[in-house]
């Protein structure tokens, strides 16, 4: 049986979008405790959750949000580990008082300057007092201490200042100003301006002795006293102000803004009663936005750009011009982002992260702080693109820093096609792989005295997160975590205690406490499932391999029915994002559809989960796999996930639908379009119908852009495949979508029309963007999803 079909030639098209969005469908009812109007409601039904951790400044207290009190939203609770861990929420003027999780220490710990309100503040733990120093009536931001303990450094309003807090005095550092410099005139005169001032001043001998005479002054003035330096943006604007411990530098960023056109979204159900148009992003392909690096060299008293053109492999060519013989392609530098600087404990040198704009090239570099020079001291290409745990990317983020003896300097790499970090030795070049293996990197941090690393890998499993301890210059890494699934570790400020966030598979994240290095269990300090959510025995799915055809083993979730209710029917689900991992061990960010699963396994189908080509947690090559063409290896997997069903768990070949959401829906329409004898229904939930219409920052890592690169998106946009679909199909869709515009799939709806196909339907939500907020509209999208597989696969 079809899904209901409409002929869109007898409405207006709006109006068909809008009817088919209200009307309203039940899923069939059948045996089991779940539906869809229960895990769709409002998720404050399963209970609370404990999320963004933090320490007191005494190791004795852990902060975290919560709500024990049914509150609209979640509050700062606390538990302090003197009080047999009870946990209490915190009061406004307690709140008030807290010093900030953010700032600086001095060297042995003992001080910590901080901004609160944007003032400046200092925490001394000898008697846990805090001190205000300033309050300037702007917010100060970015506090540090310099290498002279008695000197802070500052930002405000884009200039640098030092603080001295024995003797209370406060000096600007830089002279930065926006705009141009208005005390000079360099605009040239036109040859009639020039013609009538020459003429003027040999007729009127006076005026021309006072000109002479003003110029002879200005002249002996520049001679006898230096004019302060300052310097002017112009229509540039300043960003990550960086002081060097020594205050002999500075460095900062000037961002020149590409005025690309940028789309709108129409919102049809404004509070005004009028039609809003939301201001939204522009489109892949956008002219670049130019980012500078530039030195404040404070003992010449002047400002210089660092220069880039040097770097080994700047004008390289990615390989894909192969497949444009015909098309010129210039070696020239290309544009990159030098994104700050990293300096030295001493102050005396500087590292540089360096990305190309196509991102296929990261340089890390020393920075010679007197020319602006950058030396090459390691330099990753890829083909594809650079990324990768710890990578960070264009504009910052990532690891890289220096070791306290301001020689070593340490960044995390996939030279070996998985995430590891690195040391090198800035005097001789040596580079040190300090981890390796087939498991990758995460948040590697210095311990306080600088002779360790605490950090979190996946070297038990790609599917579970455990915390390690390791020596600085390498060597055997401690585990101090055991728990099976993903434990987030949050180390107390004396590295004694580990608050650890912990998840399985089926169990919410709950917080637990263990002493560093104890072999002791955790103690589990929060219990916040409901009673209704624990009457429920949810499901720890099954991780399996699936072989792929080109023999790789792709990870995934299994469902599987009991015997006396399976129908022979499955739903295969994809993951959304494309760069995201769902079949591991711990508590899905998808938990509305992993209870969907629990509802679908109950009625009898059997539901795969899979972490497709492009997914993260694998290494390099995995996730580069979709390069050039979306809907590749990523849809290859899917039909292989499907052939995997039909011969080892007895599913029906034509029974096999497919959903999923963003990325997860662009390969469910993929599916539909391109593989329509595999997949007899689907369901695509906000997805991209054209990566044409997507961003930059995304689409262009993995397609390049579609003027250079056409080919990459011909092959990796739905759009172009629909002539295919041959199953039933449903698309639905937020309209207030920012990210993943309406617009994909009015222009997808269009092109169904045109080729009349009528096995499809849209559900739109006027009130929704990318991610659902109300449960009415989870709950009626969802309700549409059981409904599609229940008539048509079960023709129900």
């Amino acid at each position: 049986m079809r899904i209901h079909q409409f002929n869109p030639l007898k409405l207006n098209s709006f109006f068909f979008f809008f009817f088919v969005s209200l009307i309203s469908f039940s899923g069939a009812a059948q045996s089991s405790e779940l539906s869809v109007e229960k895990i769709m409601q409002d998720p404050s039904w399963m209970g609370t959750f404990p999320s963004n951790i933090n320490w007191g400044e005494d190791s004795k207290t852990i902060y975290f949000d919560y709500n024990l009190q049914k509150d609209p939203s979640d509050s700062l609770y606390k538990i302090q580990l003197s009080q047999q861990a009870t946990i209490t929420k915190v009061s406004p003027k307690e709140q008030q008082k807290r010093i900030s999780s953010r700032g600086d220490y001095n060297k042995d710990h003992s001080q910590k300057i901080f901004v609160k309100d944007g003032n400046l503040m200092l925490y001394s733990a000898k008697d846990s007092s805090v001190k205000t120093l300033l309050e300037l009536g702007e917010n100060i931001s970015n506090p540090n201490f310099q290498l002279n303990e008695d000197l802070v450094s500052f930002e405000l309003e884009d200039n640098l200042y030092l603080y001295d807090l024995k003797k209370g005095s406060l000096k600007k550092l830089t002279s930065i100003k926006n705009g141009e410099d208005k005390t000079k005139d360099d605009k040239a005169l036109s040859k009639k301006e020039a013609w009538l001032e020459e003429d003027n001043l040999d007729l009127l001998s006076v005026v021309l002795e006072r000109i002479q005479k003003e110029d002879s002054s200005k002249a002996y003035q520049s001679k006898i006293k230096k004019e302060a330096f300052t310097f002017y943006t112009g229509k540039r604007s300043v960003t990550n102000l960086q002081l060097s411990s020594n205050a002999k530098y500075a460095t900062f960023n000037l961002i020149t803004r590409a005025d690309n056109k940028n789309t709108i979204v129409p919102n049809y159900v404004d509070a005004s009663g009028y039609t809003v148009d939301l201001n939204a992003r522009s489109k892949v392909g956008d002219d670049i936005t130019k980012v500078e690096l530039a030195i404040y060299n404070f003992v010449k008293d002047t400002v210089y750009m660092v220069k880039s053109d040097e770097l080994p492999g700047i004008k390289d060519l990615p390989d894909y011009v192969g497949d444009y013989p015909d098309k010129e392609w210039e070696e020239a530098p290309r544009d990159v982002i030098a994104w700050g600087a990293s300096f030295s404990e001493n102050g005396k040198k500087a590292l540089v992260n360096v990305r190309s704009h196509d991102n296929k090239d990261r340089w890390i570099t020393l920075l010679d702080l007197e020319n602006g020079t950058l030396k090459n001291l390691d330099r990753q290409r890829d083909e594809a693109w650079i990324n990768g745990p710890g990578i960070g990317y264009s504009f910052g983020g990532g690891t890289l820093g220096w070791l306290p003896d301001n020689k070593h300097v340490y960044f995390q790499s996939e030279e070996t096609g998985y995430s590891h970090l690195y040391l090198l030795n800035t005097d001789n070049g040596k580079k040190t792989a300090v981890t390796s293996g087939e498991y990758e990197v995460f948040d590697p941090q210095l311990s306080k005295d600088g002779k360790s690393w605490f950090l979190t890998t996946s070297e038990v499993d790609a599917g579970e997160r455990h915390f390690y301890k390791m020596p600085v210059m390498g060597g055997k890494m401690t585990r101090l975590t055991s728990m099976l699934g993903s434990n987030q570790v949050t180390l107390s400020p004396d590295e004694k205690q580990m608050a650890i966030l912990y998840s399985s598979s089926n169990q919410p994240w709950e917080l637990y406490l263990k002493k560093t290095g104890s072999k002791e269990k955790a103690k589990q300090l929060t219990k916040g499932k409901s009673e209704a959510f624990k009457a429920y025995n949810w499901r720890a799915p099954n991780r399996i391999e699936v072989k792929a055809e080109d023999g790789t083993m792709v990870p995934a979730r299994l469902y599987k029915p009991k015997d006396d209710v399976k129908n022979g029917a499955a739903v295969i689900f994809v993951h959304g994002a494309g760069y995201l991992q769902n079949a591991h061990n711990w508590w899905s960010s998808y938990f509305r559809e992993y209870m969907f699963h629990n509802l679908l396994t109950d009625l009898g189908y059997t539901v795969l989960d899979m972490d497709y080509r492009g997914s993260a947690g694998y290494g390099r090559d995995w996730r580069t796999s979709i390069y050039r063409h979306m809907g590749g290896k990523d849809l290859s997997d899917q039909v292989d996930g499907a052939h995997y069903l039909v011969e080892s768990h007895g599913i029906d070949q034509d029974k096999i639908g497919i959903y999923g959401g963003s990325y997860g829906g662009f390969i469910t329409l993929m599916a539909m379009f391109n593989e329509s004898d595999t997949f007899k229904s689907g369901a695509a939930l906000r997805s991209v119908t054209d990566w044409a219409h997507y961003n930059d920052g995304y689409t262009s890592n993995i397609l390049n852009t579609p003027v250079e690169d056409p080919i990459a998106y011909r092959r990796s946009s739905p759009i172009y495949f629909a002539e295919g679909l041959k199953g039933n199909l449903l698309i639905a869709h937020g309209m207030v979508d920012t990210n993943v515009h309406f617009q994909d799939v009015v222009r997808l709806a269009q092109r169904l029309i045109e080729l009349k196909k009528d096995n499809w339907e849209m559900a739109l939500y006027p009130v929704e963007g990318h991610g659902f907020v109300e449960p009415s509209s989870w709950t009626d999208e969802y309700k549409r999803i059981l409904k599609l597989f229940n008539e048509t696969l079960l023709e129900k």
